[in-house]
């Protein structure tokens, strides 16, 4: 079988352990209150994510189902820590709704484009927002202890995580409309 059409390898089972994780991440936050549990969970999630990539391109393992669901699973995962440090008080619902609007979008015109056989790969800006995003939540855990801190670290490293992945965007929608153009141009010369 392809190596693109593969599922059952081991960079996609850990994408796959990953979405698991989000349920249990949820239940330790918001559920029993158990923070640094609730971290650890997110902690592991990160280090699956960088596992999982290294893994997919050493052993030539980057398969159409982990180009798709890898970022989602960290999308989904990064979104229900923002949302349960929302709930619990601890940052504001401005950057969540920003980024839950930017994934939406990005998950919309991924649906779409892969429709059309298109898989935009994941680029360094959308690396460098998602590293941001991740060290920023990490370091909400324990945003008491920035409270005399003015700005919050935490909150400074948040929103420089949602302006990388609005920059991300734009990146992503040009290097769309590059593609579609090449896919457009090559109909043409067929048809001629």
């Amino acid at each position: 079988m392809p190596e693109q059409k593969r599922i059952w390898t081991v960079p996609n089972v850990l994408t796959m352990f990953r979405m698991v994780l989000i349920p249990v991440y949820w239940v330790l936050m918001i559920g029993y209150r158990l923070n640094y549990w609730a971290l650890g969970v997110f902690v592991l999630a990160a280090c699956t994510d960088m596992l999982d990539g290294f893994l997919a391109r050493k052993y030539h393992q980057v398969t159409d189902f982990g180009k798709l669901m890898d970022p989602l699973a960290d999308k989904l995962m990064t979104l229900s820590v923002m949302a349960t440090l929302l709930i619990r008080g601890i940052i504001s619902w401005e950057p969540l709704a920003l980024l839950a609007c930017k994934e939406l979008m990005m998950l919309i015109g991924g649906l779409l484009l892969y429709n059309r056989k298109i898989v935009v790969h994941s680029l360094f800006v959308g690396k460098f927002a998602q590293t941001c995003l991740c060290l920023a939540l990490i370091l909400s855990f324990f945003a008491d202890r920035f409270e005399c801190l003015s700005p919050q670290p935490h909150t400074t490293l948040l929103w420089v995580g949602v302006g990388a992945a609005y920059s991300a965007l734009v990146v992503y929608v040009r290097s769309v409309f590059r593609q579609l153009r090449g896919v457009e141009n090559t109909y043409k010369e067929r048809r001629e």
